[in-house]
């Protein structure tokens, strides 16, 4: 079992979530978070509008960290449906340009559905 996680831009969720439904991806995580990346925060094609954001550089708050609001989705498949939940993540995603998200691929140990106590790959489906 793997568990794949990915942050993606915000408008992007609910494109990447039908994506993955339409693969068969049973069940995701989403938790709204904030970041930053090589980029720094800095304002370009990675930009999202956020009040919060023009604010901070109308403050001229230059030596600010500047934190971009991402989503952040998580969901734990077996190990040979990785790559395609990785390809419909990056095809949904996908723009070319600096922002885009990443995505991190883990190894999970063990999985237990807390209503039935089954594990593994049964606590999956």
């Amino acid at each position: 079992m793997k568990e794949v996680i990915a942050i993606i831009r915000r408008h992007n969720l609910q494109e990447t979530k039908a994506g993955l439904l339409g693969i068969g991806v049973p069940a995701i995580t989403m938790i709204s978070v904030e970041g930053r990346g090589k980029q720094k925060g800095l304002p370009g094609w990675n930009y999202e509008l956020d009040p919060a954001l023009i604010e901070l550089e109308e403050k001229n708050l230059g030596a600010a960290m500047r934190f971009i609001p991402k989503r952040m989705i998580s969901t734990v498949v077996e190990d040979d449906d990785v790559p395609k939940v990785v390809e419909t993540i990056i095809r949904t995603n996908q723009t070319g340009h600096i922002g885009d998200g990443k995505i991190f691929v883990c190894p999970v140990e063990d999985a237990v559905r807390v209503r039935t106590g089954e594990s593994k790959e049964q606590a999956l489906n």
